[in-house]
């Protein structure tokens, strides 16, 4: 091994210790790695930027899209409400979590499915009186199992996929892995359900000072069938997260306090109080419409619209006037929900029969610039948007699961390979108005794929100087391996380096390490790429493993310590279950 080898070793060591040690974001790293093999000459350019070329790359940039037109048309939250149901133990929650979110997961970036699912849980936590703590660890764990049971459903296993088409061997199908994965998720997830509750400890996540926030009053209508006939409690509206029901009025009949059993009909006008975060929890219900009417006039899409405060300034042009009297949606496209005066909150008629004065706290419907255009203006004396307060726009819900359902079909029939596939649904979401270009832009996580971009520079400079084979015949002096230790041997030092690097580095800096190892053994190399590729994902150790733990850390309250005590076991059961499946399916 010359001093190229020397070097692309020196650099990995240094990318892993950075990645592990420091608070440097992961794409700089790796970026800083890629320029110092360019500058030195050991890897040409050509294919110092191969990686931002490779197919699996270019998939997950596609998936962020089509997952981006899921969630604004509220396919997501439908899917959601109807499964997760209302569960009255911590184990019944954890199992009507673990399925859909498995199968999201499993077709869907399971990043993606998690930032969906967080703030969807934490409410549903809320409504059924049970710590966020014992919930949103199982969530990301449920994702990654669910991302193992299909080519899509993480990037590990595109990436590793891409990495064996290169090296000439035929690319594997959407379901080609499943059998493992489902393998994975049925042992793993009974283990989740049966030692999850005692493990996980008992913390209510970071206070988010519900209570220190204004309330309003908000007023809604049911609409359309998907609410008529049921329960409010088969609807989910007797324990929102943000507020509650307080009264019901049909026709001329007004009703406090319904009870939960409360059967609805169409045109039922629910009042409800709660802090402004209940606007958009109740627009995010499908079959609820705002009860007034100025929002059907609103000229604005539904995914440039935000959720706004505004605080009544002293040039506010319709001061001693109610909302009724001014043109309040022609002076600033904006319609408002509901208006909080003090400690009262619930004015009556939502506060749009008062006489407005200075210090009034509006609760709006707005375009997205609005809170920028009055932000500096006299009108108002605060202007406080809500961030992710778009309402879904549930009119294209079924177009958008028709679309990922082609999408997935296409793929799995081989009538198209996944990549124009995915390319294909995420150009039909803009076509069909699902999402929007600026929308499409901003859902891509590009510093993501900066990371499994660089990465490929790493793993090409140690497969060409010979730094992978040396490392690799020295593994196999120092320890007179098997095959199957051999394979063995692989998963655990990818499962290591995945708990201290992201996932899709690690199955990168591997790749020509497990291949250079099946050269000497003289053995097939795909069950080695797919040990990888299971391995890179069973992350359950750290936080910092896998970004889906990293997204759960905060918001369920919990230490390294819960990690490990839930992960561990965890970890050695899934190579436990995955080593010997894999060699079942794929024999050495």
């Amino acid at each position: 091994m010359g001093w190229e080898g020397m070097l692309s070793t020196l650099l990995v060591l240094g990318v892993l210790g950075f990645l592990a040690f420091s608070r440097i974001a992961p794409d700089l790293i790796l970026m800083a790695a890629l320029i110092i093999l360019l500058v030195s000459g050991v890897v040409p350019p050509e294919e110092a930027f191969a990686g931002f070329a490779n197919t699996g790359l270019m998939t997950i940039a596609a998936l962020y899209i089509v997952a981006a037109g899921l969630r604004e048309t509220g396919a997501i939250q439908c899917i959601t409400r109807r499964l997760l149901g209302q569960p009255k133990t911590v184990r019944g929650a954890q199992f009507r979590m673990l399925l859909p979110t498995a199968g999201l997961s499993a077709f869907l970036n399971n990043t993606t499915v998690v930032a969906m699912l967080i703030p969807a849980v934490q409410e549903w936590s809320q409504r059924l009186k049970l710590p966020p703590s014992k919930l949103l660890m199982p969530l990301s764990f449920a994702a990654i199992l669910g991302g193992t049971c299909t080519l899509i459903g993480t990037s590990t296993n595109l990436v590793v996929n891409g990495l064996l088409q290169e090296k000439g061997y035929p690319g594997l199908g959407v379901f080609d892995i499943s059998v493992v994965g489902l393998m994975l998720l049925l042992v793993a997830g009974a283990f989740l359900l049966t030692f999850g509750n005692s493990i996980l400890p008992d913390r209510g996540g970071v206070d988010e000072g519900l209570e220190s926030l204004r309330e309003y009053q908000i007023d809604m209508l049911v609409n359309g069938s998907t609410l008529v006939g049921q329960s409010l409690s088969e609807a989910g509206l007797v324990n929102l997260g943000f507020g509650h029901l307080v009264e019901l009025t049909r026709g001329t009949v007004v009703i406090q306090g319904p009870s939960r059993d409360f059967i609805l009909e169409e045109n039922d006008r629910l009042s409800f109080i709660g802090v402004p975060r209940c606007a958009h929890e109740l627009r995010s219900i499908q079959g609820l419409k705002p009860a007034n009417e100025d929002i059907h006039r609103l000229d604005i899409v539904h995914f440039r619209r935000r959720l706004v405060e505004a605080v009544i300034g002293p040039d506010f042009p319709f001061l001693g006037m109610t909302l009724q009297e001014c043109d309040f949606l022609g002076s600033y496209q904006a319609v408002v929900l509901s208006v909080s005066r003090g400690s009262t909150s619930a004015l009556p008629d939502n506060g749009l029969g008062v006489h407005l004065r200075v210090g009034d706290t509006l609760l709006l419907e707005v375009g997205k610039e609005f809170a920028k255009q009055y932000r500096f203006r006299k009108d108002f004396l605060l202007v406080s948007a809500l961030e992710d307060s778009s309402p879904p726009n549930f009119q294209k819900a079924q177009l958008a699961l028709a679309i990922l359902a082609v999408m997935v079909a296409l793929s799995a029939f081989e009538i198209v390979p996944i990549l124009q596939a995915a390319w294909l649904a995420a150009g039909v979401m803009l076509i069909t108005g699902c999402m929007n270009a600026g929308l499409a832009r901003r859902s891509i996580d590009f510093s993501v794929l900066t990371v499994i971009g660089a990465s490929f520079a790493l793993g090409e400079a140690m497969s060409s100087t010979g730094a992978a084979k040396f490392l690799a015949t020295q593994l196999m002096q120092s320890l007179p391996l098997t095959p199957v230790m051999a394979l063995v041997v692989v998963y655990a030092m990818t499962v290591m380096f995945t708990e201290f690097i992201t996932n899709n580095a690690a199955a990168v800096l591997m790749f020509p390490i497990a291949e250079a190892i099946a050269e000497q053994l003289g053995v097939n190399l795909t069950p080695f790429a797919i040990a990888i590729m299971f391995a890179a994902s069973a992350s359950f150790i750290t936080p910092i493993g896998y970004q889906t733990n990293l997204m759960v850390y905060g918001p369920g309250g919990y230490r390294l310590t819960d990690y490990i005590r839930l992960g561990l076991p965890l970890s050695i059961l899934a190579g436990c279950v995955t080593i010997p499946t894999i060699l079942w399916c794929w024999p050495l």
